[in-house]
């Protein structure tokens, strides 16, 4: 055979590169139920669908050249569902995945051609940091930073990170530029390792306080959901850019509808309690309107004053910003304002509209929210959503009160505004104005307590609302998908193919 010895020498190095660092490491995730690094490619695309870029790089410098196969990240394109995408996938037997010049090439080109071409990104992160001898001393500092443009996000494409193991340094930072962040229980994400933190803070700390699932997805808000296993999280992943576009410049994919999704809504009014005070699940009054199992919520565990959740209606992707009474009564606080302001940003770049469920008592009051920038944090809610231009449309289901009224869509925040019946305009619930307003309490004289909170509680009705068209509609609770599906038939963007403006698109993707 014609070059047969050139031919040989190429299988012979593909077959190295494919051998990553080497067996013993292989073996040893696999006994620990950890995929590696090309296994988690053929978990996460379509069968057969990857082509690699960079299989034979390996490091700049000559002394290790022989043992950085495809200099420890595995990049490249494939499909998810029939759809390209590009993919980072790091491998940890290689010198922990750590980031050097040549592989710094790499993940460049393979995003340079995601952004030039429109295909979503994802980053599947463990890695250990910078590697130290391409990073030391002057020549160190002349290969980093060179590109400007590297840590920039204008959400041309989607950008994804799964977590998965020990991430420090690149996989954390392209976590923190991500619209959404899936990580496995057991994964660490922070600057540098916890045996670091510890050197610079004088005291011992474990990787878990430093950087693990729950401080994430309770505390910094970073982390949108956390799974059990690189599988789920592969699976995540794939969920997730199905409610997508594959870029900014079309519209999300439509899917059909399940059966039985017309028929949950049904049963709306027994999921409400008919007192103003009692909590409720405001995630099953979400799960009956939206398309059957269609509800994938973010930041569930950050924020609880608010869900949000990406759902379909119709087959239709849409944004689902939601009250929560079951934590502090649905009272907004620093962390739920940050959620809501990073889901807008989030719908507004990827042409996906938003529906607001209102149930919301105001801001939460205190010491804590003002030391946090509770003032900012709420403007910049308000600010974001005036400058969002895919279609609003807003339900107060109960409770719309004080300047949280304008941050849930009210007055000429949303495209729409419809209410149910039950709900209650004002600018803050009718007993807690009778103590501001007459320095009454309910004990020093309940009857005339009672007028007075009646009387309040008469100009806060819906019918109040209604007259001064201040709601477009007031509907059955029971009307409320076929309402939402009929509204946004409305709204539909025809004049820019379903594409917004995107004014928000560089806004900051962390808080």
């Amino acid at each position: 055979m014609p070059f047969e010895a050139l031919i040989r020498e190429l299988e012979e190095r593909r077959l190295a590169a494919l051998a990553m660092g080497g067996a013993g490491r292989l073996a040893q995730r696999k006994a620990r139920g950890i995929l590696n690094a090309r296994e988690r490619v053929d978990r996460l695309l379509d069968a057969g669908s990857f082509t690699e870029s960079g299989m034979f790089a390996a490091s700049a410098r000559p002394e290790m050249r022989d043992r950085t196969p495809a200099d420890g990240k595995v990049c490249g394109f494939g499909r998810i569902g029939g759809r390209e995408v590009a993919v980072v996938s790091n491998d940890f037997t290689v010198l922990g995945a750590s980031s050097a010049l040549i592989n710094q090439k790499k993940v460049k080109h393979v995003k340079e051609v995601a952004n030039r071409r429109g295909l979503p990104i994802v980053f599947l992160g463990e890695t250990s940091g910078a590697r130290m001898p391409d990073r030391m001393g002057a020549s160190g500092r002349a290969i980093v930073g060179q590109d400007g443009a590297e840590y920039q996000r204008l959400r041309r494409s989607p950008w994804v990170s799964a977590l998965l193991g020990s991430c420090f340094g690149h996989s954390a930072w392209y976590a923190s530029l991500s619209d959404f962040v899936v990580m496995r229980k057991g994964a660490v994400m922070a600057v540098a390792s916890h045996r670091v933190a510890e050197k610079a803070i004088g005291r011992p700390i474990t990787a878990e306080e430093l950087g693990g699932w729950k401080m994430h997805t309770r505390i910094s808000g970073m982390v949108d959901l956390a799974v059990d296993s690189d599988e789920q999280a592969l699976d995540a992943v794939k969920r997730f850019l199905s409610y997508l576009p594959s870029h900014c410049n079309e519209v999300p994919p439509v899917h059909p509808v399940p059966p039985g999704s017309d028929e949950a809504v049904e049963g709306v009014l027994d999921m409400l309690p008919e007192s103003r005070s009692a909590v409720y699940d405001t995630r099953r009054i979400v799960s009956a309107i939206f398309d059957r199992d269609s509800v994938f919520e973010l930041k569930a565990s950050f924020g609880k004053a608010v869900v949000t959740a990406l759902a379909r209606l119709d087959g239709r992707t849409v944004g689902v910003i939601a009250n929560n009474p079951m934590f502090k009564g649905g009272a907004l606080d620093v962390d739920a304002c940050n959620k809501v302001t990073s889901f807008l940003v989030l719908c507004d770049s990827f042409n996906i509209p938003v529906v607001f469920l209102v149930d919301v008592p105001g801001f939460l009051i205190g010491l804590e929210g003002e030391m946090r920038g509770a003032p900012g944090r709420i403007i910049n809610w308000v600010n974001a959503l005036s400058l969002v231009t895919v279609p609003k449309v807003s339900i107060i289901i109960r409770k719309s009160y004080g300047k949280a009224y304008l941050n849930m869509g009210g007055g000429g925040n949303s495209d729409e505004v419809a209410c149910w019946p039950t709900a209650d305009l004002g600018f803050v619930d009718p007993a807690v104005g009778v103590n501001i307003l007459h320095d009454l309490k309910r004990e020093d004289d309940p009857e005339r307590f009672a007028q007075l909170a009646a009387r309040i509680s008469e100009d806060s009705s819906v019918w109040g609302l209604a007259a001064l068209y201040e709601t477009q509609s007031v509907i059955d609770p029971r009307d409320t998908r076929r309402y939402l599906i009929r509204t946004l038939e409305v709204h539909r963007m025809r004049l820019t193919n379903g594409v917004g403006e995107h004014l928000i698109s560089n806004w900051p993707t962390t808080f």
